[in-house]
C-alpha cells in the first residue's frame, strides 16, 4: 500500500473523530429546529447507506465464490476453513465473555428521562432493492451456478460489478460516513444519553484487547498441537508486524513486514508462508470480528434494552464468519461487510449502525494487529497438516 493510501486511511479516522466531536458540540447546544434539520440529514444518508447494503453483498460474495476455482486445492480449502472457524470462535468467545462481563460495566439503558429528538423536516425514502438475507442467498446462488455452468461472460460481469460497487463504497459511502456519524452523535448529545455511554465504550475497548490476547493464545496453542512445533518460534517474529498493523490499520500495508517475520521462523517452510500469510491478510479477521461482537452486544443493550438472545447471536456469528472472509479491503471493511446482518439479523436502526461504525473505527488498528498476528498461527497449522514430517530451514 502506497503512502497516499495510508494517509487516506488515517484521514478517514480523523474525519470520523472530528465528526463525533462536531456532532457532540452541535447536539449539546442545538434547539429543536436545528435538530430537525440534523435529523433530516441523518435520515437521508441512512436511507442511501442501507440501500447499498444488498448490492455490496451480491457484489462481493458472488465473485468471491467464482474466484475459488482458480485456486481450488486442499491447502486453500483448509486455509479458508480455518479462517472461518477462527472468526466464529473469536466471536463466540466475545459473546459468552460478554454475557458474563457486560452486566458489570453498568451499561445505561434507562431512556425515559431523555429529551426526544424532533421529527425529520425532510425525508427521502430510498428502499433497498431486496432484503439483506435475500441478497445473501442470491449471491450464493449466482456464484455457485456461474461456476457450475462455466459462464465466463457472466463471471466477467460479476467482477466488473464488484469493481463498480467498490467505487461506490470508496467514492460515496465512506466519504459520507463522517457526516452520518456526526448527525448521529448530535442526536445522542441532544437526548442526553451520550455522557453515560463514553466511559462504557472505553471499558469495552479494554475488554476487546484482553480478548485479542486470549484468542491469539488459543490459536497458537492449537497450531502447536497440530504441527508438533513450538508456536513461540513463530509468534516471536511477529512483533514488528503487530506494531506496523497498529500504525497502518491495514493488513495489506503490513503484508511485507508479516512475510519478512514469518520467513524467519525455523518451523515454517517458505512455500507455506508465501501461500497463507497473504491469504490470511485477506480473509482472516478474528480480532476485528471479536471486537465488533462485543460492540454490538453493548450497543444493543444501550439502545434497545437487551443483549440479543443466543439463537439470534448464533445466526449472526455463523453468517459473520462468511461475511468477514469476503470483507472489502477498505478502512472499516469488517463493519461494511457485516452491515447487512447487523441490520437484518440484529435489527439495528441507523442510530445503532452509526454508533457501531464510529466506535469500531477508532480502535480498528488493534483489531487489525490481532488479525495479522493470528495469520502466523494458521500458517503453522497448515504446516502441520500438509508438511508435518518435513524438515524446515528458515523460510528466507
Amino acid at each position: 500500500m502506497n503512502l497516499s493510501n495510508r494517509i487516506s486511511e488515517w484521514s478517514l479516522i480523523l474525519k470520523l473523530i472530528l465528526g463525533i466531536l462536531t456532532g457532540i458540540s452541535i447536539g449539546i447546544f442545538a434547539d429543536e429546529k436545528t435538530m430537525s434539520i440534523i435529523a433530516s440529514v441523518k435520515y437521508v444518508l441512512g436511507q442511501f447507506i442501507f440501500f447499498t447494503v444488498p448490492l455490496v453483498i451480491v457484489a462481493f460474495i458472488a465473485p468471491a465464490i467464482t474466484k475459488l476455482k482458480y485456486n481450488a486445492n486442499k491447502m486453500l480449502g483448509a486455509g479458508i476453513g480455518i479462517a472461518y472457524f477462527s472468526a466464529v470462535g473469536a466471536a463466540s468467545l466475545a459473546y459468552f465473555s460478554g454475557l458474563v462481563l457486560i452486566p458489570y460495566l453498568s451499561v445505561p439503558i434507562e431512556t425515559e428521562s431523555l429529551r426526544p429528538i424532533p421529527e425529520a423536516a425532510f425525508k427521502l425514502s430510498i428502499s433497498p432493492v431486496m432484503s439483506v438475507m435475500s441478497a445473501l442467498v442470491l449471491a450464493i446462488l449466482i456464484g455457485m451456478t456461474t461456476l457450475k455452468t462455466k459462464a465466463s461472460g457472466f463471471e466477467k460481469l460479476l467482477v466488473e460489478f464488484e469493481s463498480m460497487m467498490m467505487i461506490v463504497i470508496k467514492a460515496v459511502v465512506i466519504p459520507t460516513l463522517p457526516l452520518f456519524v456526526a448527525s448521529t452523535f448530535a442526536g445522542l448529545a441532544y437526548e442526553g444519553l451520550l455522557t453515560q455511554q463514553l466511559p462504557v465504550f472505553l471499558k469495552v475497548v479494554m475488554l476487546a484487547l484482553l480478548g485479542h490476547l486470549v484468542w491469539l493464545a488459543i490459536l497458537y496453542s492449537i497450531a502447536g498441537f497440530i504441527s508438533g512445533k513450538n508456536p513461540w518460534q513463530v509468534i516471536k517474529h511477529y512483533g514488528p508486524a503487530y506494531l506496523t498493523a497498529i500504525g497502518t490499520m491495514s493488513s495489506a500495508a503490513t503484508l511485507p513486514v508479516s512475510l519478512n517475520g514469518a520467513r524467519k521462523s525455523k518451523v515454517l517452510s517458505k512455500e507455506t508462508v508465501d501461500f497463507m500469510v497473504p491469504l490470511g491478510g485477506t480473509i482472516h479477521l478474528c480480532g476485528s470480528v471479536l471486537t465488533e461482537t462485543l460492540f454490538v452486544m453493548v450497543i444493543s443493550l444501550m439502545l434497545y434494552g437487551s443483549i440479543p438472545p443466543i439463537d439470534v447471536m448464533a445466526v449472526f456469528i455463523l453468517l459473520f464468519g462468511v461475511f468477514a472472509i469476503g470483507a472489502p479491503g477498505v478502512p472499516g471493511g469488517t463493519v461494511m461487510a457485516s452491515m447487512g446482518i447487523v441490520v437484518g439479523v440484529l435489527g439495528f436502526d441507523p442510530a445503532g449502525v452509526a454508533l457501531l461504525i464510529a466506535i469500531f473505527a477508532i480502535q480498528d488498528s488493534f483489531g487489525t494487529a490481532c488479525n495479522v498476528t493470528g495469520d502466523g498461527a494458521i500458517t503453522l497449522m497448515l504446516e502441520g497438516i500438509f508438511n508435518k514430517n518435513a524438515d524446515q530451514d528458515p523460510a528466507l
